[in-house]
């Protein structure tokens, strides 16, 4: 099964997707695929077999979500947690994600002519070597594509992530690239896994469990949530546009929480910024400073901040780039 169905949507489909398009449209969708293994009890097949029925029903979605204008899908395809579950099963996820990672890299033309990129989010140093180096060379291979983005948590927890954004910026501490004023909550977002998408406008899990099972914990805290009870490989267009639907009938409340959120992480970074400048002051000549040149040593500060944040991000992303890298060359250890 291709990565990206294709195929058109059908005469009700496209009918219902341009009355929806006629209102606010979430533009990156989250997705907890739940309901695999319950699918496979519930067709008496193997559990190997719902989880490549739930690959094939990901390829539909995206199909449908590319005809919706969803440029943006974040799916949860393994979570740290599922280390727990028995070898047989986990050997079997990790031998269905290389023969998946494979068949992308030869299906390149699909991906480049629906301008797919595709990253793979986690702690990828968990998983065999083999499956690390597939990855690798997927994300490489379709990094340059911008049309849209297909997120997959694989080796993933939202707290693992939180976690290890705190080690990034004390490492770029150590490094002396940043200095631990600068760590903000807008700069945790930032060397977050999701660094790049923006967070995600529409939450939805399947299978009838109501809770996010430890994904995009931070990402969320301003997306609509919807829980259906149809197990993932049923999933279906029709529960799809539902899950829009609640989006947009919640979409104004959405937006006002976003924008508030937005304000005040503005303002409490001004704060910050102005009590730093009141501490070198203090550590300095001990005069007062009058409001102008108060505003203009705020200035200042705030574009030096600017300057050692971003520089380093840069430094982050070029770490992040380079084990990819690594692991695509044909020097990296078999």
């Amino acid at each position: 099964m291709s990565w990206i169905r294709e195929g058109e949507l059908s005469l009700l489909e496209r009918l219902t997707a341009n009355i929806l398009k006629a209102g606010p449209m979430p533009k990156h969708v989250a997705f907890i695929m739940d309901g695999n293994r319950r699918f496979a009890r519930k067709k008496h097949v193997e559990r190997q077999e719902g989880h490549t029925q739930g690959f094939d029903k990901l390829a539909e979605t995206l199909r449908w979500c590319l005809n919706l204008g969803i440029h943006e899908v974040t799916v949860y395809a393994f979570s740290i947690e599922n280390f727990k579950r028995s070898k047989e099963e986990v050997d079997g996820l990790m031998e269905l994600a290389e023969e998946k990672f494979a068949r992308l890299l030869s299906e390149h033309e699909n991906l480049e002519k629906h301008g797919v990129c595709i990253r793979v989010l986690g702690d990828l140093t968990l998983l065999p070597e083999d499956l690390q180096r597939q990855i690798a060379k997927a994300v490489v291979a379709t990094r340059v594509h911008n049309k849209c983005f297909l997120n997959v948590c694989f080796a993933y927890t939202s707290r693992y992530e939180i976690a290890n954004a705190v080690k990034e910026m004390a490492w770029g501490t150590e490094q002396g690239l940043i200095k631990s004023s600068d760590v903000s909550e807008a700069l945790l977002s930032q060397c977050l896994y999701t660094s790049s998408s923006p967070d995600p406008d529409l939450l939805i899990r399947t299978s009838g469990e109501v809770r996010l099972s430890d994904f995009l914990l931070w990402q969320t805290s301003h997306s609509c949530i919807v829980f259906q009870s149809v197990l993932w490989p049923e999933y279906t267009f029709w529960n799809l546009c539902e899950a829009v639907l609640q989006y947009q009938l919640n979409y104004r409340a959405i937006q006002k929480a976003r924008e508030l959120h937005m304000d005040a992480e503005a303002v409490q970074q001004l704060e910050a910024d102005r009590a730093c400048v009141e501490q070198l002051q203090q550590g300095g000549n001990g005069k007062l400073m009058d409001a102008r040149s108060r505003q203009a040593a705020l200035l200042n500060y705030t574009s030096q901040r600017e300057e050692r944040v971003n520089r380093f991000l840069s430094a982050l992303q070029h770490k992040r780039d380079s084990y990819f890298h690594r692991l695509c060359s044909p020097t990296a250890v078999a």
